[in-house]
């Protein structure tokens, strides 16, 4: 069974008012016999009065609600019949409890007609207001849960590009070792079935901790590590206490990717691979770098960096940024995280 919610969105503040409202009005009778003394009879026709009011005020509002947008000639038309119906509430109240004897005359019938009809004109303009601000509030939470969801639609299809991606880099590996060693290709697929499994999980979710995020990315690098020995040298220094930084999942992977295809692939004698995350200037910064220079970058990754950058901005939010740049013989991708991510 579910907790309930807090008190105050648990009161019914329609009846709540309602009682408010004609107590009210009943009071504000009462002050108008200043001077006269206030008998039970007297104020058992205010109470009558004011239980009428509430009555035909319900049944006005089971109306309204019912009808929904109504015309203003049909508004006017429905106050115009609930301020008679009124009235001859009140008189009936006079009528049977008498509090000034047999009522006689009709010189109280232009006042009475014009207090009710200015009850009934209040209670319809703040029951409007509020109906219009409560379908106002529905109306926003409801584009908000739109906007919700279509930013985990676009997640999940951004995810979906990703994982392909990486696949058919992975099985070109795979693909080209066999030919070479077929113990290693055994190996590397055995090692490329767990980062599907990773993969596959991964996409059901916004974000994963670094800690996780960084075991598939040695996963990868040992699938890499098969293949190219020595040329591949990889070096991790995690400042202590951010393994559980939250970060889109694969997005460290398809840096690393790119440093491996540019700055061990393409050199005769490999690269380091450099992963480091540190704190910094109220930021999480973490960096993947590759000795070298920015080449030309292909259209898969421009495609996977812009990938990246976007599926950085909907996981984590806009204060979270991914930079290439090239310095003292390095490519550094860096990704700048809040603090609090």
């Amino acid at each position: 069974m579910a907790a309930p919610g807090p008190l105050i969105t648990r009161l019914n503040w329609y009846w709540i008012f309602q009682l408010l409202g004609w107590a009210g009005v009943a009071l504000f009778n009462l002050s108008l016999a200043a001077g006269i003394v206030v008998t039970p009879a007297l104020a058992g026709v205010c109470l009558w009065s004011a239980a009428g009011g509430l009555l035909l005020s319900d049944l006005w509002h089971r109306y309204l609600k019912r009808a929904g947008a109504t015309p203003l000639p049909l508004l006017a038309g429905g106050i115009a019949v609930l301020t008679v119906l009124q009235c001859a509430i009140a008189y009936a109240g006079f009528a049977v409890l008498q509090p000034f004897g047999k009522p006689h005359g009709f010189a109280w019938v232009p006042s009475a007609l014009l207090f009710w009809l200015g009850c009934f004109v209040a209670w319809t303009i703040f029951y409007t207001a509020a109906q219009t601000l409560r379908r106002a509030h529905r109306a926003e939470a409801e584009t908000l849960r739109l906007e919700l969801h279509a930013k985990d639609i676009e997640l999940r299809a951004l995810q979906a590009q990703v994982n392909p991606h990486f696949f058919f880099n992975s099985l070109n590996s795979v693909r080209a070792l066999i030919y070479e060693d077929r113990d290693s290709a055994a190996r590397m697929i055995d090692q490329l079935a767990g980062l599907m499994r990773y993969a596959l999980q991964s996409g059901h979710v916004e974000t994963v901790p670094l800690a996780v995020e960084l075991e598939a990315v040695e996963a990868y690098l040992a699938i890499e590590k098969i293949r190219f020995e020595e040329r591949l040298r990889v070096q991790v220094q995690i400042e202590p206490g951010l393994e559980g930084v939250l970060v889109p999942p694969m997005a460290l992977q398809t840096l690393v990717e790119n440093a491996v295809k540019y700055g061990v692939e393409l050199s005769t004698t490999g690269s380091d691979i450099c992963i480091r995350a540190w704190r910094g200037d109220g930021m999480t910064l973490i960096e993947i770098a590759n000795a070298g220079a920015i080449r030309r970058l292909g259209q898969s990754t421009q495609v996977g960096l812009a990938n990246a950058r976007k599926r950085l901005e909907l996981a984590v939010g806009g204060g979270a940024s991914l930079d290439l740049a090239e310095r003292d013989g390095w490519v550094r991708a860096t990704l700048q995280l809040p603090a609090a991510a």
